[in-house]
């Protein structure tokens, strides 16, 4: 291990314990130099373990989510410039990236295996926004904080479940084109599920909301593989640079959210991060499940699984903007988020240690299997 990491682990144990001081003499309030110092310490010293260094992000999106809570007043405005005027570009540039990233080889893979994307595609905006409305009403949340939590079950997959497919052994290439017709269809389906599902909550403009989805995932993607066609092979350094640009760019969106909403946080956080919990975990059961019911072959249900239980939360905070009430709406993508990305790093992770071909349910189907 490299110095610079070791000395930064050691800040970060003295942080903690700081904190545990800070803790008994002053409460809570007084902690948060120390919780963000630890926080921060522990991101960059755990470069230097293999463990640790697989939940850098993570552990960054927990230190940008806390020092908004310890320190909201920095993250709302400059002057008379409000910060939450850079969600949507930057969003817009997370998913730039994004399709700098396809080709046109992954919309085509629908027509080698429908039944799996079909599957997927339904299961997707049918199980997420219904069990989204069912916590929402259950837990009687106020109506545009439940709103928010219709709209991250109402939106498409995020790429991050690309990755945790490639992880958990599953089917890397039907997650692939899960996320690109998903995508596709998105400027319907999320404005059609939130007029059907979330009006009762919040005034929803079918249209209005259709063309803001468009101008916040549709075109950017667009331009991105229109990018990735015209330089192919001839950018690497932008396809270097776009994971670290989409890392920074979703934890500074984290942060201006987190302190814009913050007092409505304090007041209910526990009781949201629970329904985010819930949410999640519903999906990838009945995402798998499902599947399974209907003979689909393993590493198709794990796929799928994490296509539905994994939402895009930066489309979906990304409307919350449209609709100017990020502050409320946008809070569930802000918890949600975060938490998936933790979930579906667990559950990959231990697929990976399952082997998928002990079930070979479908396994020779063409239309399932991996290509």
């Amino acid at each position: 291990m490299r110095p610079l990491y070791r000395y930064f682990l050691v800040l970060a144990a003295l942080c903690a314990l700081g904190a545990i001081v800070l803790l008994i003499l002053g409460g809570l309030a007084a902690t948060g130099p120390a919780v963000v110092g630890f926080l921060v310490s522990l991101a960059i010293g755990g470069l230097g373990v293999p463990r640790l260094r697989q939940l850098a992000f993570t552990i960054w999106i927990f230190a940008s989510v806390a020092v908004a809570m310890y320190y909201p007043q920095y993250f709302l405005r400059a002057g008379d410039f409000e910060f939450t005027r850079l969600i949507v570009p930057l969003i817009q540039i997370i998913m730039f990236g994004m399709g700098t990233a396809m080709s046109l080889k992954d919309f085509a893979g629908v027509v080698k295996m429908p039944k799996g994307v079909f599957v997927g595609l339904t299961c997707q905006f049918t199980i997420m926004p219904l069990v989204g409305l069912s916590l929402a009403s259950i837990f009687g949340f106020p109506a545009e904080i439940a709103a928010g939590i219709v709209l991250i079950g109402s939106v498409s997959g995020g790429v991050a479940s690309n990755v945790m497919a490639y992880i958990a052994k599953a089917n890397l290439a039907l997650s692939i084109t899960m996320t690109a017709i998903a995508t596709l269809v998105a400027p319907l389906m999320t404005p059609l599920l939130m007029r059907l599902l979330a009006n009762q909550f919040v005034p929803i403009d079918f249209v209005s909301m259709m063309i803001s989805v468009a101008k916040i995932v549709l075109v950017p993607i667009v331009l991105g593989l229109l990018f990735n066609k015209i330089m192919h092979g001839r950018a690497q350094w932008l396809h270097r640079a776009m994971p670290l640009v989409s890392m920074t760019g979703i934890a500074v969106v984290l942060t201006i959210i987190v302190g814009s909403g913050r007092d409505a946080l304090l007041d209910i956080g526990l009781l949201l991060f629970f329904a985010a919990i819930m949410h999640n975990a519903i999906g990838y059961v009945l995402g798998y499940w499902g599947c399974r019911l209907i003979g689909l072959d393993e590493q198709s249900c794990r796929t799928i699984s994490l296509e539905v239980g994994m939402q895009n939360g930066g489309l979906a905070t990304g409307i919350a903007v449209e609709m100017g009430k990020v502050a409320t709406v946008g809070l569930a993508p802000a918890i949600f988020g975060p938490w998936m990305n933790i979930s579906g790093s667990a559950l990959a992770n231990w697929w990976r240690r399952t082997d998928a071909s002990a079930d070979k349910a479908g396994a020779d189907d063409p239309e399932t299997s991996d290509t």
